[in-house]
């Protein structure tokens, strides 16, 4: 004769949002945007010694279209600024940005009008890693504090954070075809105009 079935053996309640983020913080596709020295110590932290695997981040790509994890690693140029914002536009949704070392979190030790000030002007950031260059530790500590922003985020606000970004990209194009400027220059005026008005991102 059967035993009766048990409901708690059978049924999990749970919420929607909890599933997702437990599947996304699980199973990130690193992209680095390596610029400078930080991307060099980035390579130990993908060898066997510290393994990223660990935390479900090995496959990493270097297409875009392929990944939703960016690592910033290095400095980025004014120049360079409108290339970051495509590759950040082209990555798979949902996304998410680690600034990795000083110089890609607030321009480091290069104070000029050549260097961005910080990529969180440009594109959204995360998580912030510290460091000159960061320890390979430290990177992925700062890996484990983004799975743990994963976790508690609602997917509604995970989309909002990331049309925010869009809206400011279709202000860039719209500057470049109604002025005729560079995308450089579009970024750049877009900085100058945030600044005015007392903000410190231009999405």
């Amino acid at each position: 004769m059967p035993s009766e079935l048990n409901l708690n053996d059978a049924v999990l309640t749970t919420r929607l949002d909890t599933v997702v983020n437990w599947a996304r913080k699980n199973s990130l596709w690193p992209m680095p945007f390596g610029t400078a020295c930080c991307a060099i110590e980035f390579m130990s932290v993908m060898a066997s010694k510290y393994d990223m695997s660990r935390f479900g981040a090995e496959a990493m790509r270097f297409s875009p279209r392929q990944s939703d994890m960016m690592l910033v690693l290095g400095t980025v140029t004014n120049k360079l600024a409108p290339v970051l914002r495509t590759i950040y536009a082209q990555m798979a949704e949902p996304k998410w940005v680690i600034s990795v070392g000083v110089c890609a979190s607030s321009g480091g030790m290069y104070r000029t009008y050549a260097t961005l000030q910080g990529i969180d002007r440009v594109v959204p950031v995360d998580v912030y890693v510290p460091g000159c260059p960061p320890r390979p530790e430290s990177m992925l500590y700062g890996l484990m504090k983004l799975q743990e922003k994963i976790e508690k985020e609602s997917l509604s606000m995970r989309k909002d954070h990331i049309s925010r970004f869009y809206e400011s990209l279709e202000r860039q194009k719209e500057l470049e075809t109604s002025r005729g400027l560079s995308p450089q220059q579009a970024v750049r005026e877009m900085i100058l105009d945030a600044g005015d008005r007392g903000l410190a991102t231009i999405f």
